[in-house]
């Protein structure tokens, strides 16, 4: 039993239950609601060309919105709600490319993540080969092979963070995924051993043992913040203690387990996109904005005065450990302030957490903040209703040309 057939007939028996189901539909409003967010981004025409499942994957991860699986570090609902939708499928086919991409990432491991590799490619191009799939009708031995089809496309580095290439890259696993299942339907052949192998070369443990349930083993973070998920915890635990910084900020020390704060490679932020990776901006956008929203993430927002001379008074103290999770241990926070005093604040779950979910209000505000027509657009959203939404938003113009872009 090769894991890419353990993984095919677990996600060919799959059947929802009442608690996936209404994380699917969680899952699905929050996508497009994220990617209705990026209408007016400059990246909606260079990916006009794209597959749909590569246009809508792109520009559903561009404003790093979407959901996060913490146990794995993996976006799972941007590469596989498109594949889902791309195919012409459902809430079933979500949740079995969902699960499969939450397994996938266990056997990862953070070892993985840790090494450079952006996982939510690396298992997503195999899981949206799983997810379209079985929309398109795949037996489990097809499923296996688009996995094993998918593979080539399993890549992506954490370099591209910070950039264009960060939401491109998971357009292309989503892609690769439409795209080995469709060749699988129409007759390829591949050997399922490659994904076991491909595993073991990337540093990960192949393992058929996996849990049978529920779809998404721990659940899925909803972000409350347009940025990497490891700053939604300082950017939470300062605008609890906000009220309370009067005056001059001298130093701010952040204390965290190190592996909390991996993807924020960005220490002087100088673009909107860096901004989203960087732990000394978090620190600035919480002190200095009333919601750090959509406005605080602009390249006039991050290179502000008072912006940059907040990043240069963060100091962060990273303690050992933060290596199973992005939530691991506790952030701590001391802002130094002129007049000699001292804010002190700690933080274990932010909002949005699979621990700590959000409230109805919370997602119905998050919903309006991606646009004033949004919330109704959501309301009562299909599967089927969610792929003409995104068609409608974000045609594809096959011939377009990046030249006419550039001028």
């Amino acid at each position: 039993m090769t894991v890419a057939r353990a993984l095919a007939r677990w996600a060919h028996a799959y059947r929802p239950t009442p608690d996936d189901a209404e994380l699917a539909a969680r899952a699905l409003a929050d996508t497009v609601a994220v990617a209705l967010a990026a209408r007016a981004h400059p990246l909606r025409n260079v990916t006009a060309p794209l597959p749909d499942a590569a246009r809508w994957a792109a520009m559903a991860h561009v404003l790093d919105f979407d959901d996060l699986h913490t146990d794995t570090t993996t976006h799972i609902s941007v590469v596989t709600v498109p594949a889902v939708l791309a195919a012409g499928g459902g809430a079933r086919a979500y949740l079995a490319g969902a699960g499969v991409m939450a397994r996938l990432g266990a056997m990862l491991g953070w070892g993985h993540y840790a090494a450079g590799w952006h996982a939510t490619c690396t298992a997503g191009a195999p899981a949206a080969a799983v997810a379209a799939g079985l929309a398109l009708g795949l037996d489990a031995a097809g499923l296996a092979t688009a996995m094993a089809l998918a593979v080539p496309a399993a890549g992506g580095g954490q370099e591209a963070f910070g950039t264009h290439g960060k939401s491109l890259q998971v357009g292309f696993a989503a892609d690769a995924g439409v795209r080995a299942a469709r060749l699988t339907r129409a007759g390829a052949t591949a050997d399922p051993r490659v994904l076991e192998a491909w595993l073991e070369r990337v540093g990960g443990k192949p393992d058929a043992g996996f849990p049978a349930a529920p779809a998404v083993p721990g659940g899925l973070a909803v972000k409350l913040f347009p940025c990497c998920y490891a700053m939604q915890r300082p950017i939470a635990a300062l605008r609890e203690v906000r009220d309370r910084v009067r005056g001059e900020v001298t130093a701010v020390t952040v204390s965290t387990p190190a592996g909390t704060v991996h993807p924020l490679i960005h220490d002087r932020p100088g673009t909107g996109l860096e901004g989203k990776f960087s732990l000394p901006y978090a620190v600035a956008a919480a002190l200095l904005d009333d919601y750090p929203g959509f406005d605080s993430f602009t390249d006039d927002a991050v290179r502000r005065p008072a912006a940059q001379a907040l990043v240069d008074r963060v100091r962060a103290d990273l303690l050992p450990g933060g290596t199973s999770s992005l939530l691991d241990g506790r952030v701590r926070l001391r802002i130094d302030l002129a007049d000699g005093g001292e804010v002190h604040t700690e933080l274990t779950l932010p909002p949005g957490a699979p621990g700590r979910p959000l409230s109805d209000a919370d997602l119905r505000a998050k919903a309006a903040a991606c646009g004033p027509d949004v919330p109704a657009l959501l309301d009562g959203l299909t599967w089927t209703g969610a792929a003409e939404v995104l068609r409608r938003h974000f045609p594809h113009f096959p011939h377009f040309r990046y030249e006419d872009q550039e001028a």
